[in-house]
């Protein structure tokens, strides 16, 4: 493989070569050297991951062309004059979920009731309801 004109397998044999002609290396440089060769080459490996050749999708292509977009002259949001709507929370609930708490899961400390917090969500229950009339 070759990086800006770099042959990296190459170097890659002649740094090896050099490492195992020294003979004056401690072990554990030896060692350190052998897992910085290893990690180099998983590195270089990865410089030819691509969306083609794996799971990675397109846009985390090291050579994808940016796109360039120009921002709008027209403000962000919504259309002048529009209304917008928004769900109130209801008084009379179809259903309520109280949430216990373990306390003994709870650092150690002392509480103090403090109340609680409310929060309703909407479900649209959509259900099939057939009428067979007989005359």
């Amino acid at each position: 493989m070759k990086v800006q004109g770099i042959d990296i397998d190459k170097a890659l044999t002649q740094v090896r070569q050099q490492l195992e002609q020294e003979k004056d290396l401690s072990p554990g440089l030896r060692a350190s050297i052998e897992m910085l060769l290893t990690l180099f080459v998983v590195l270089i490996n990865r410089l030819g991951i691509n969306s083609r050749n794996s799971s990675k999708p397109p846009s985390s292509d090291p050579n994808r062309p940016k796109q360039k977009r120009s921002r709008s002259k027209r403000p962000s949001g919504g259309q002048p004059g529009h209304v917008g709507k928004t769900l109130e929370p209801v008084e009379d609930p179809d259903d309520i979920s109280v949430i216990k708490i373990d306390r003994r899961r709870l650092p150690r400390g002392e509480y103090v009731e403090a109340g609680f917090e409310s929060r309703q969500v909407f479900d649209i229950d959509i259900r099939r309801w057939v009428t067979e009339y007989k005359g």
